[in-house]
């Protein structure tokens, strides 16, 4: 999927999305790092470009955090760094042309922007932090509420913490690998992570030396033997 912003030599590709039919009753769920959110039918994009179409116009500083298909009737979820996070139904959000700019999907402080938005399923959310903290809490503490407010707190943002630096949806088999700036990976498994409530601070993921920030991880879905 590509984005725009005003300057032409912006343009990058951010999410590949397997697509094989493309369905009339199917959208492309798009979020940004500045709250925006947009929906626009999965037929929009049917007739594409070698050198691709422009799937949502966005303001100067955004950028593209992730993008979904889904059915109309999934329900969303945004995490921010300052560790709020929005819950709402897709049905909230109209949808419109490619070249839109698109609708709030949270309400953000100051300095602070969209990290993670992922579609609700089955398991508990996993919540990282930049000082190697995090935890799990289950999905059901996260009430579902209307788009563009500043929504629930999904972990406490403390000065041991740090901001959040992304959030994902787990199962008890699932493995999460994290990442620091200063090359160390860690390994877990997801059950080995405490399952607490939202306003907590959670545990150490990864140990960190000094100066050194947790920055990226993965989720890893295992295949079943």
């Amino acid at each position: 999927t590509q984005s725009r912003s005003s300057a032409a030599s912006d343009v990058y590709k951010r999410q590949i999305l397997p697509v094989r039919d493309y369905e009339e009753d199917k959208f492309i769920f798009f979020s940004t790092s500045k709250g925006v959110v947009k929906k626009s039918a999965l037929t929009n994009f049917k007739n594409v470009r070698a050198n691709g179409v422009i799937g949502l116009d966005l303001l100067d500083g955004d950028h593209l955090i992730n993008v979904e298909i889904t059915d109309g009737t999934k329900e969303i979820l945004l995490f921010t760094t300052g560790g709020k996070c929005v819950r709402f139904n897709e049905s909230n959000v109209r949808a419109m042309g490619r070249t839109a700019r698109g609708v709030r999907g949270i309400k953000l402080k100051d300095n602070q922007k969209v990290v993670s938005m992922f579609v609700a399923d089955e398991g508990n959310v996993l919540v990282c932090t930049e000082n190697g903290y995090g935890k799990q809490t289950k999905l059901d503490e996260f009430r579902l509420i209307n788009r563009g407010g500043q929504g629930v707190i999904a972990i406490q943002c403390s000065d041991r913490n740090g901001d959040v630096v992304g959030a994902c949806q787990v199962s008890e088999k699932d493995e999460i690998m994290l990442i620091s700036d200063g090359g160390t990976l860690v390994r877990t498994k997801a059950n080995g992570i405490s399952t607490v409530g939202r306003n907590t601070q959670g545990v150490t993921l990864i140990r960190l030396a000094k100066k050194e920030n947790s920055v990226s991880y993965t989720h890893l879905t295992l295949p079943t033997i």
